[in-house]
């Protein structure tokens, strides 16, 4: 009899003592063929576990090479993103040239003072200023209106009273921003009198100090003590500007505060208007943002908003009673807002903000135009933002900056009663000369030819003309007047013109990147769908070659960069370095080509998937197609739907064809579903009706929809269980996990939401601070179940199985003992891979639900019951290797993202989402908490893409990595050629007038997913499948 020592398991035998010398020569020799057999058995198992061993040596080999090869092409695909941006989103060049005030451009009989006592190139108005930013102050928001009344209608009354009782006094005008319209490039413009270019807006969030000469710079030259109150932007612009004992700075980002910055600057600013305090401060820019964080937490039509512009009309009544004479008030917004409180682009409603004006010395008029009231809406007399700079540096005494194109605001020149149109043709011939002396060295610094603003030159000739005509003639006739109207339109023609030269694209930048998208794509499409070796067995050499033929590229092209003139390092180097790496590529697969077979469909279904990515890729030409691309997404996903129904219908056995039929119907109906969630853009209007928030006009969630999440929370796991049970997989940690945690933690994400609500509308007795705190608790508390105790639970946690071991026995039966052999049942062995991923899943979902707002929740709830049925699909109908999985699992992501509140649009990003779990901008962690809610679909299907590999696999199946990395590379496929189609779109019609409003969005988004959805498949998707394996191979072995 042997026993295992657990010392040293060698066997331990202890013979039996019998009578007689050949017994006990018997034994021995039993005892000795049991010894052998348990030697031979030792060596078995060593064997085996050496074995092991070396495969699980070899798995995390080909697994860290797997990783090195879709980072190369990740950075294969920034560079290319890199260079097309580059030479596509419109740059300009900044001169760093400052205005001198005692430098005038030109000097009309003397008429500069050129000191800043009295002014420098127009006489001094006033001592001091009071400029307030009431952010996303829109115009209609302003005048009265006598229809359907909205919150924001008629709260804010006094600038259209004033301008109306007293046009000497004050006066009122629509202020168009250029887009893009954001804080940031807003203030650039209202400071610089210049024109913002669409890559400016990156910088929203990290803004860099201006450089360039602006008016603020002018006034601290000049000595002045400036007093910033409010949005800390203006710091980030401006740093060190700012008197340090007067100043108070805010958070500006924080969109649910409607309060502290606002309650900041009034508590700060009023005792400064007291006149005892007036010595200490020039000019005070007093910026609100309670306007601004009402619109985007509720929308325009709320109350919060009307009772925001209520405080404001009641603020600015209180500093008009404070002003003196000697004090210029001046009141703006920066831009906008839409019909949901967002900005950023450039419809009407994000552009058309207010300007008013108002002095007590009564210097003001209309009479150039003998429109004596405030217009009625935006569209009449509007003025330009980059027009303020040269209006107040004039009547502020102070140079116009000098890359400033604007032209000064007739209505505070023109002064009261009859026109004054000497005065009016004098600034307005200050500022065209200022912008011709700009236009000189602009050309001579940008090598232009001596015509490129050859045209405007003839309408100053002619306001010279008539200036001259005007002296000779002692005032009377005309010709001050038509001095006026000439230089106007000069400096009109020149800010076209600018507006041209600024739309000059760098056609071999886009080109370059083009050719690296496009290269990347053929890289990903050959290695995910030529069939051939084992994905695992070529990547080392793929990933070599890359690896060296790159390095070798880089720094080839870089010693060139460095030994010619003139040549940009880093861009070559970069050039060189993808060039290296694609061709590195290419010279493998050319030695390998024997090997392959072309990456072409042989199937239905591969064809399906081919049509649906170059479907969606052509359509991306035409703006009516990506205005409505989330309808269009829905038609793809009904027709593979109706597809699988009927191949289902084909399936021999009667089981498969019943699950393969019903999993296609709920895929379809689920479609259906979550298509009724939905966020119309403007151009979608009036044929779409938005459903995500309370209402059209609102950026908060309707009572009835507060029950989506909670629905979700109790539906949910249910379902997911229920394709755990199909094949007795809802075993060990998932009945922890999805019956408990997950469902604990979507409930808690209900409560959060039914807390923000109660915060909104103040259903409770709880103060705000409270409230949000207790917010914060939980959602800090939700995030950390799902990423820290959810990624514990999937690293250390076991497969989703149970072991039953069945003892041998006998049993005693007609025809004499029956002995039963030991049997051992595996419950959850035939999904052993795909059920305890999805785990991985299921911690995603939870984080990303969160973060949704509640129709969005529900849509994200959708979509994972849409990713079960589609592993469904594809098992039943054997489609593992086929095209059509990723490809789909890349249908619902973009279907998603629209489902979940979004558009290709700047003003749908919900910013709001940075402050779930925190209270004022965090880094990292702000940006990450935007990215998770903007591109929560194209995440969380990213996650789930090895399941199309794995879900319903044997433990020990062959080459089951190379499958996933298959799948994974024909997802990233889909996001690649859908971003190369995009951006080639988008640079072919680079002269399209909806350009910035529908295809530069499309191809910044699409950009933005493949980066993302290439990080989240890498670390993800790919850096996951280690603990996976390994917790598998601990009970069956490495495959």
């Amino acid at each position: 009899m042997a026993r295992t020592s657990p010392d040293n398991r060698e066997p331990v035998f202890t013979p039996i003592a019998q009578n007689g010398s050949a017994t006990v020569s018997s034994e021995y020799k039993d005892v000795t063929a049991q010894y052998n057999d348990s030697k031979d058995r030792r060596q078995s198992e060593l064997d085996i576990q050496a074995i092991n061993r070396r495969k699980e040596v070899q798995f995390k080999a080909s697994h860290l090479l797997l990783i090195g090869f879709f980072l190369w092409i990740l950075l294969l695909h920034a560079i290319g993103i890199y260079f097309f941006t580059k030479g596509f989103l419109l740059t300009r060049l900044v001169l760093d040239y400052k205005s001198e005030c005692a430098a005038p451009p030109f000097d009309l009989g003397g008429q500069s003072p050129r000191t800043y006592t009295d002014g420098c190139w127009h006489p001094k108005t006033f001592d001091k200023a009071v400029i307030i930013i009431v952010d996303a102050l829109r115009y209609d928001f302003t005048v009265p209106f006598s229809g359907e009344q909205h919150h924001f209608h008629n709260a804010l009354t006094v600038l259209d009273e004033t301008a109306r009782q007293s046009p000497q006094n004050a006066f009122l005008l629509p202020f168009i921003a250029d887009p893009p319209t954001s804080t940031l490039q807003r203030l650039k413009g209202l400071t610089t009198g210049t024109l913002p270019t669409f890559i400016d807006i990156g910088s929203n969030f990290a803004g860099t100090a201006i450089e360039e000469d602006n008016l603020i710079g002018q006034l601290r030259k000049a000595g002045k003590t400036l007093v910033h109150l409010g949005d800390d932007t203006w710091h980030s612009l401006f740093p060190g500007y700012f008197d340090a004992n007067l100043t108070h700075a805010y958070d500006s980002f924080n969109v649910w505060d409607l309060f502290t910055v606002d309650n900041g600057v009034t508590e700060h600013l009023l005792p400064l208007l007291n006149s005892e305090n007036t010595g200490q401060w020039d000019v005070i820019f007093g910026h609100y943002l309670g306007v601004d964080h009402a619109g985007h937490r509720y929308g325009p039509d709320h109350p919060a908003t009307n009772s925001k512009l209520r405080e404001m009309d009641d603020v600015l009544r209180k500093i008009i009673a404070l002003m003196d004479d000697k004090t210029l008030l001046v009141v703006m917004g920066d831009h906008g807002m839409d019909v949901k409180g967002d900005h950023g682009g450039e419809s009407d409603d994000e552009v058309e903000a207010a300007l008013w004006m108002y002095s007590k010395k009564g210097i003001f008029g209309r009479g150039h135009n003998g429109k004596m009231e405030p217009p009625a809406t935006a569209k009449e007399r509007p003025v330009g933002q980059i027009d303020l700079v040269p209006t107040l540096s004039l009547l502020l005494g102070m140079p116009i900056p000098f890359n400033n194109l604007g032209a000064p605001i007739a209505e505070a020149f023109v002064g009261p009663g009859k026109p004054n149109w000497q005065e009016l043709a004098y600034v307005n011939a200050q500022a065209g000369a200022q912008i011709s002396r700009y236009q000189h060295e602009y050309s001579r610094s940008r090598g232009l030819a001596e015509n490129a603003f050859s045209l405007p030159q003839g309408y100053w000739a002619d306001g010279l003309q008539s200036w001259k005509e005007a002296v000779q003639h002692k005032g009377k006739g005309d010709f001050y007047s038509t001095a006026f109207e000439r230089f106007s339109m000069y400096q009109q023609e020149n800010l076209r013109i600018c507006r041209r030269l600024w739309a000059t694209f760098n056609i071999p930048n886009m080109l370059e990147g083009i050719s690296i998208l496009a290269s990347a794509v053929a890289v990903v499409a050959l290695f995910a769908r030529s069939s051939g070796p084992s994905t695992a067995d070529v990547v080392p050499v793929y990933l070599s070659h890359m690896t060296i033929l790159g390095a070798i590229g880089g720094a080839s092209v870089l010693l060139i960069a460095i030994v010619v003139p003139g040549v940009v390092a880093k861009d070559t180097s970069l050039l060189g370095l993808a060039a290296g790496a694609i061709g590195g590529f290419g010279w493998v697969f050319l030695e390998l080509q024997n090997d392959f077979r072309h990456p072409f469909p042989q199937s239905l279904w591969g064809w399906l998937a081919v049509v649906f990515t170059l479907s969606q890729s052509i359509g991306f030409a035409s703006n009516s197609y990506t205005i409505w691309e989330d309808e269009i997404m829905l038609c793809f996903l009904g027709t593979f739907a109706f597809v699988a129904f009927a191949s289902s219908i084909r399936q021999e056995f009667f089981i498969e064809r019943v699950l393969g039929m019903s999993q296609a119907a709920a895929f379809l109906v689920l479609s259906r579903l979550a298509s009724l969630s939905r966020l119309c853009r403007e151009e979608q209007m009036p044929y779409c009706r938005s459903t995500y928030y309370a209402s059209t006009n609102s950026s908060t969630s309707a009572p009835w929809q507060l029950l989506i999440p909670l629905i979700t929370a109790i539906v949910l796991p249910v379902i997911i269980k229920t394709y755990y049970q199909g094949t007795r997989s809802y075993q060990g940690p998932a009945t922890l996990w999805v019956g408990f945690a997950l469902r604990m933690g979507l409930l808690g994400s209900a409560i959060f939401w039914v807390l923000d609500a109660a915060d909104d509308n103040n259903w409770l007795r709880i103060s705000q601070s409270s409230l949000k705190m207790i917010k914060i608790v939980l959602a800090r508390l939700l995030l950390g179940s799902a990423f820290a105790v959810g990624t514990t639970t999937f690293v250390y946690g076991n497969p989703c199985i149970n072991v039953e071991v069945t003892p041998e026995a006998s049993t005693d039966t007609s025809d004499g003992a029956v002995t039963k052999p030991k049997s051992v049942k595996v419950f959850g062995y035939a999904n052993v891979h795909g059920t305890r991923y999805f785990l991985l899943v299921t911690n995603w979902l939870l984080a990303i639900f969160l973060l949704q707002k509640p129709m969005g929740g529900g849509a994200i709830g959708i979509l994972t019951v849409q990713i079960l049925a589609l592993l469904e699909i594809v098992d039943t109908n054997d489609l593992s290797q086929s095209a059509i999985g990723p490809v789909v699992l890349g249908l619902l992501g973009s279907f998603h993202f629209f489902k979940t509140g979004h558009q290709a649009t700047l003003s749908s990003i919900q910013w709001e989402s940075a402050f779930v779990a925190l209270r004022t901008v965090t880094y990292p962690w702000s940006p990450l908490l935007v990215v998770l809610n903007t591109f929560g679909a194209q995440v969380l299907t990213t996650v789930a893409v090895p399941l199309i590999a794995l879900w319903k696999q044997p433990p020990k199946k062959p080459r089951l990595l190379s499958d996933v990395a298959k799948a994974l590379a024909t997802l990233l496929l889909y996001y690649a050629v859908i971003n190369l189609a995009t951006t080639m779109w988008a640079g072919w019609l680079r002269r399209h007038l909806m350009l910035y409003r529908i295809f530069s969005p499309r191809f910044m988004t699409a950009a933005a997913v493949l980066i993302t959805v290439d990080l989240i498949g890498i670390l993800v998707a790919i850096g996951s499948l280690r603990f996976n394996f390994a917790s598998i191979a601990e009970v069956f072995g490495w495959s």
